[in-house]
């Protein structure tokens, strides 16, 4: 039942509502044509870019003139043939749409192009006009380019090539290029190269890790291969690491070694190469290990880490799991001086900010519970999961925020006036739903010199509202800093529907729509990529025997998408996950995510606060997916109830079944 968020979008009723915006605004924000006239044409322009038929999309082209998505036919027409196309084309397209999302993005299409082509004088020309900026390839280009003209480079403009590279997983040329350049006119470190080498060995990106290598020790190449081959053979085979490059190809292979096993890699390290290695080459190798285990729920992972002597050798990622593993087995200060070794950015994530703050209230003493305080101050509030155990942690309770003052006539109509806005608007009515999404995003953050306001953006959020675009009604509204609209965040869509189902059952409302704004922002036909589908997201095959299980009869898999067909099975299978796991709220969340199995290993071991936990649930994914449940749960239970809530009350415990509790549906699938 997961969640992309690439969706099918609503028909219908929205597409005749946004013909009829499109001709109120008039040439203002839409070219004035037609009332869907032409939408056909423009999807088969979209099928045709996605089979890379230029011919075809030159066709269809001049029919599209006038069309509110013109550009966007333009730009896939342009697009699909951008390596055979010249500068003066590429200029006249840029002038034609100047202003728009498919200007920039053109822009960017051919920045790249230049910088492959290492074209830089017009590569410099063109991009200081770039201004979604958002691509890390171009980003280092930019970097490279002006190195090449000044013939230095400031140590913040190094640091991007360097957060850049290493924060790419594949082999790409712009940063690559880049950091050759850098590396050897000493604005970036050998050892910055062997980093990223690391990083794509543990992500299993050989060709990346390769080229890193390549660019400092290109005679460490055929020992790499072999590391990449068989890193136990390499490490067997091997008597010694005298040099440089030799440590660090020993450092490779015992990376790609802990990612299998990191028992394994640990026993390598502890008999033979510990001794052989640098402090800081053992540090990380050591951090790699924990990080691997404790991603297991490992026991040892503690022990890896504490073979650690210095946690700034070590990068946030790892810190964040000696984090998670020091809380599972209640080492406060272990907690404490992993989240003190973090970057300034990860210090001030919310996640971090609590757990230090828990640290130090643990470890007792009225300065430490001082600065616990003000950590916690910082960021309590109702917008997120860490931010809502601060505000409980401080003696408050979880309750709907002040609305905004009503919007005015003229915020309104801004919104509507905006082409962005109302092109993405247009492009989810079509089907178009990943190019209305990116268009839309362009217009709330681009539009505008800094990008909308606080007002602004719940203005743009009440017209995704209105049209019962839910999923850019919500994310829209979360992007207000210094006002909360509830309503807006939180919309309550198919009401009577989704309460009396839930209801009926003995579920809480509050959590049924907590998990479906998670699941599919309310998008009636929001289809995954492996399948899932409707409102909450079901499997075909779990749609099925949750049918069979409840006595639907006469269900057929074409049924999945009928709206209360939908709930009634998604409430109908959370109910039965709640029940399997002890009614508790964290757990059913995840298996609804992640599937039962999966959640009825992770809760054994100690029982713990549900929030360590959920920090602690190997899957990014599903770890994110339980906080956001479990938030949107709490926020929703205000919003019905009128009352303040709690969050950690939703939460409690976790830890194994008792062996003397019966399991009420062990063939849950």
């Amino acid at each position: 039942m997961r969640f992309q968020s690439i969706l099918a979008p609503r028909r219908g009723r929205l597409a005749a509502l946004l013909s009829c915006v499109v001709l109120a605004v008039g040439p203002a924000a839409l070219p004035a044509h037609a009332q869907g006239a032409g939408d056909e044409l423009i999807t088969q322009m979209k099928q045709a870019f996605s089979r890379g038929d230029k011919a075809r999309l030159a066709a269809l082209l001049p029919q599209a003139t006038g069309h509110p998505l013109e550009p966007w036919a333009a730009y896939w027409e342009l697009k699909s043939r951008l390596k055979e196309a010249g500068s003066a084309e590429v200029q006249a397209f840029l002038a034609r749409w100047a202003g728009s999302y498919q200007e920039d993005r053109l822009r960017n299409d051919w920045l790249l192009l230049l910088g492959e082509r290492r074209l830089w004088d017009e590569f410099a020309q063109l991009h200081p006009a770039f201004r979604m900026n958002d691509d890390r390839e171009v980003q280092c280009y930019a970097v490279l380019v002006d190195a090449l003209r000044t013939g230095q480079v400031l140590p913040e403009r190094a640091a991007v090539v360097r957060n850049n590279w290493h924060a790419q997983r594949d082999l790409d040329d712009g940063c690559l290029t880049a950091a050759e350049r850098l590396i050897a006119s000493r604005a970036l470190r050998e050892q910055d190269a062997w980093i990223k080498a690391r990083l794509a060995m543990e992500a299993n990106r050989p060709g990346a890790a390769r080229a890193a290598v390549n660019l400092v020790a290109p005679d460490a190449l055929p020992a790499f291969d072999q590391v990449n081959a068989s890193p136990t053979k390499f490490l067997l085979g091997s008597a010694s690491a005298a040099s440089k490059a030799r440590k660090e190809t020993v450092v490779l292979a015992l990376i790609r070694m802990a990612v299998a096993d990191p028992e394994a890699a640990a026993r390598q390290l502890d008999s033979k190469w510990g001794p052989m290695l640098s402090a800081e080459e053992r540090n990380w190798v050591w951090g790699v290990i924990g990080k691997q285990a404790a991603g297991k729920l490992s026991p040892l992972a503690g022990r890896y880490f504490a073979n650690v002597t210095k946690d700034a050798d070590l990068n946030d990622d790892m810190l964040g799991w000696k984090v998670r593993a020091a809380l599972r087995t209640g080492q406060w200060k272990e907690v404490s001086a992993a989240c003190d070794a973090m970057s300034a950015e990860a210090k001030q994530e919310p996640t971090w900010v609590y757990w230090k703050a828990r640290a130090l209230t643990q470890q007792g003493g009225e300065r430490r519970r001082e600065e616990a305080r003000a950590l916690l101050q910082g960021i309590a509030g109702t917008r997120g999961f860490y931010e809502m155990l601060a505000l409980e942690d401080l003696g408050q309770r979880a309750q709907t925020a002040t609305p905004p003052a009503p919007l005015t006539a003229e915020e309104k109509a801004a919104a509507r006036a905006n082409p962005a806005l109302q092109r993405g608007l247009y492009a989810i009515s079509m089907g178009l739903r990943s190019e209305g999404v990116r268009e839309w995003n362009y217009g709330i953050a681009l539009h505008e010199p800094g990008g909308m306001d606080d007002r602004a953006l719940l203005a743009a959020a009440d017209l995704a509202c209105q049209r019962e675009v839910w999923d850019r009604c919500i994310n829209t509204s979360e992007r207000t800093k210094g006002v909360i609209h509830a309503e807006q965040r939180f919309p309550m869509p198919f009401h009577d529907a989704v309460i009396a189902k839930s209801r009926a059952i003995g579920l809480d409302p509050a959590y049924v729509y907590g998990l479906i704004r998670q699941e599919s922002r309310f998008i009636m036909d929001a289809r995954s990529h492996v399948g899932a589908s409707g409102l909450m997201q079901v499997m075909p095959a779990t749609a099925r025997w949750t049918a069979n299980k409840i006595g639907l009869s006469g269900f057929t898999p074409s049924q999945i998408n009928d709206r209360d067909t939908n709930i009634t099975i998604g409430t109908a299978y959370l109910k039965l996950a709640l029940d399997d796991f002890d009614g508790s709220m964290p757990l059913a969340a995840a298996a609804y995510n992640a599937g039962p199995g999966r959640p009825r290993a992770w809760r054994n071991g100690p029982v713990m606060d549900a929030a360590i936990w959920a920090e602690n649930v190997p899957f990014a994914e599903t770890r994110d997916y339980v906080k956001k449940v479990l938030t949107n749960t709490t926020n929703y239970a205000a919003l019905i109830t009128g009352q303040p809530q709690s969050l950690r009350e939703r939460l409690g415990n976790v830890g194994p079944r008792s062996a003397a509790e019966p399991e009420p549906n062990k063939d849950l699938p």
